[in-house]
């Protein structure tokens, strides 16, 4: 019985060994374009059938396995598109179209930082690229929050990949502050509309607060216009006839994408009271590395007395799964006009809140739910701060806060 079965496998070898060699026997330039035609009129289940036939005779036909990679990607099968991606450019470092296809894919998958991570490891070999250099900006661009964000991948006829972009979201937010002594609980919400131009974001918000037994209303408007892929600005004008806020609020920086991951800008805010106004200069500087973002901006403001008040922010930050999805921590110490102001009119002056001592310390969690346009933010944070009427005696408040924000 054993010699019978040796023998049928004998006579058969032959046979399974022409049959491996014959599955794939035409010519590998001419299925490719008939692949490439079928791709990009939206056959792309029957094209990966032609090209994982071609691949079968020529495993290292490095255009047929890049189309093969696309057409996952396209599709939404982003960890099969990475296996193929992943293959070539471990063998191919100079291949700049699959650099890009690998990178697309993680940013289609909001994968920014792994996205980031590739296409600085695509310039090692492919130094100063332009296409890459600015598909780096893009990046950039997502994890720091611009609505620049995949909701369907087109493909047109000449086999350019085309995003679906979400232009619009609107945001609801709101948050407490309780205090360990003399005040009462401080409130503060607000409803604001994001619209991304072709020439940057567009951002209108109303404020809403209730501060010691006063309800006051702020209406802002802010700007990121873009001017080149290494410079955009950002430019904000708040308005409130309210006692609680500034009359007038300008405020502006000018921010540079740099290399390795760097972000610079330098600007000014501007707070006009109805008996007192004060200017402060700042900058920041950024850095992206990895999954994680650190950033560092200074306030420099001049006192009446010829001295300069120094306060400043210091804000980290680990993405998760994307760029919509992090946590992090905000620190900072002196007065910052960024943050809410926790004192009336008649008190907020250049030479009392801008210069007493301060200390915030927040966490925050920003989240998403998959197949989900919406973004969730929650914080928490404490405050220590020394009381105008009482030098060196110092208050504790306590802040949290939610926003919710839809994407269309």
């Amino acid at each position: 019985m054993k010699i019978l079965i040796h023998g049928l496998l004998l006579c058969s070898f032959p046979w399974l060994m022409h049959t491996q060699e014959s599955s794939y026997s035409g010519d590998p330039d001419a299925s490719l374009q008939r692949a490439m035609t079928l791709a990009f009129s939206g056959n792309r289940v029957e094209a990966r059938d032609t090209l994982q036939n071609i691949l079968s005779a020529y495993p290292e036909y490095t255009d047929v396995r890049t189309l093969l990679a696309k057409t996952y990607s396209w599709d939404g099968n982003f960890e099969e598109a990475r296996k193929h991606f992943n293959r070539i450019t471990s063998d191919e470092r100079q291949h700049k179209d699959v650099w890009i296809g690998a990178v697309r894919n993680e940013i289609y998958a909001e994968n920014n930082n792994i996205a980031l991570g590739l296409v600085n490891k695509a310039l090692l070999y492919l130094d100063q690229d332009a296409d890459l250099v600015e598909l780096r900006t893009e990046i950039l661009r997502n994890l720091e929050g611009e609505p620049l964000l995949k909701t369907e991948v087109n493909v047109s006829e000449k086999g350019t990949e085309e995003i679906r972009k979400y232009k619009n979201s609107v945001a609801l937010f709101s948050s407490t502050d309780v205090f360990d002594v003399v005040f009462d609980p401080m409130f503060y919400s607000g409803i604001e509309y994001i619209h991304e131009t072709a020439v940057g974001k567009v951002i209108p918000r109303i404020n809403y607060s209730n501060r010691f037994d006063i309800d006051g209303i702020q209406y802002e408007l802010d700007l990121y216009p873009k001017f080149s892929k290494t410079f955009y600005a950002y430019l904000n004008y708040g308005y409130s006839q309210s006692e609680i806020y500034p009359t007038h609020r300008f405020g502006g920086d000018l921010y540079a994408n740099l290399p390795k991951g760097i972000e610079a800008s330098l600007g000014a805010r501007y707070l006009s009271f109805t008996d007192s106004e004060v200017t402060i200069y700042t900058g920041s500087l950024g850095l992206y590395k990895g999954n994680h973002y650190v950033s560092l901006r200074p306030y420099v403001t001049p006192r009446n007395n010829s001295s300069i008040g120094v306060s400043g922010v210091l804000t980290a930050r680990k993405y998760l799964k994307d760029a919509d999805n992090y946590i992090g921590i905000i620190g900072g110490i002196g007065f910052m006009p960024e943050f809410r102001q926790f004192l009336a009119n008649s008190t907020l002056i250049a030479e009392t809140l801008l210069f007493v001592e301060s200390q915030q310390l927040m966490m925050e969690y920003q989240f998403s739910f998959k197949n989900n346009p919406s973004l969730y933010r929650a914080n928490l944070g404490i405050t220590r701060q020394e009381l105008i009427f009482a030098p060196g005696n110092y208050f504790y408040a306590v802040s949290a806060g939610l926003r919710y924000q839809v994407r269309f």
